[in-house]
């Protein structure tokens, strides 16, 4: 931040808790309040006016939610960093807001302190999860992987995998009793799948997913 103050918008359809917000705020003589907004829409306009560096936006308020906020100025490409409230600790939520780009996301049952510490660090370029948010979350993430589609068929993963160990198209058919022409044609749905175009790109692209040990 320099030595110049970060501007901070303060959306929160609650009149004593968005005070409250404002407070904080201002309390930091790192941080500069520019703007206050009692619902989502107003929120968005004011964020789009103004520029903040940083928007704390409650989850739930009329007309837009906190993520419809977020993923608008994500899509607007505006460089306004948000940080999420939410009065409940939600998995699915934090979820869907961290997914979306929110730059924190924080319980409102914290303290002043910590509200006040998480926009500093928001405003600083960091990210800031609140603890009692985080085992939600990786709760959540565990549970839509196990419930999430197989990218790759078993066939398609053994012909990926016995590629990475650098076996030929004809090799991989006399191994799984496959003609080279049916591995050829595993090989290029796997290309499909993975966005690739060669073997060595679909290696490359199979060990980042995970795909490959």
């Amino acid at each position: 931040m320099g030595e110049s103050r970060a501007s901070v918008v303060v959306a929160d359809d609650h009149p004593v808790y968005r005070g409250a917000i404002a407070g904080i705020v201002e309390a930091h003589p790192e941080l500069e309040l520019v703007g206050e907004a009692d619902t989502g829409r107003k929120a968005l306009e004011l964020i789009a006016g103004v520029r903040p560096d940083v928007a704390v936006v409650d989850v739930r308020m009329p007309d837009l939610d906190g993520i419809g906020v977020l993923r608008a100025v994500v899509r607007d490409g505006l460089a306004t960093r948000v940080m999420l409230l939410s009065a409940e600790v939600d998995g699915a939520t934090a979820h869907d807001a961290v997914a979306a780009g929110a730059a924190g996301y924080v319980s409102k049952q914290s303290g002043a302190a910590d509200i006040g510490k998480a926009i500093m660090a928001v405003a600083r370029g960091g990210t800031v999860l609140a603890p009692e948010i985080q085992s939600g979350l990786a709760a959540e993430i565990r549970a839509r992987a196990e419930t999430s589609p197989r990218l790759l068929s078993d066939r398609e993963l053994e012909v990926l995998k016995m590629t990475a160990d650098g076996h030929s198209a004809p090799e991989i058919g006399r191994a799984l009793f496959l003609s080279a022409a049916t591995v050829k044609t595993h090989l290029q749905r796997i290309y499909e799948k993975l966005g690739v175009t060669d073997r060595a790109s679909a290696v490359a692209e199979g060990m980042r997913r995970g795909l490959l040990e």
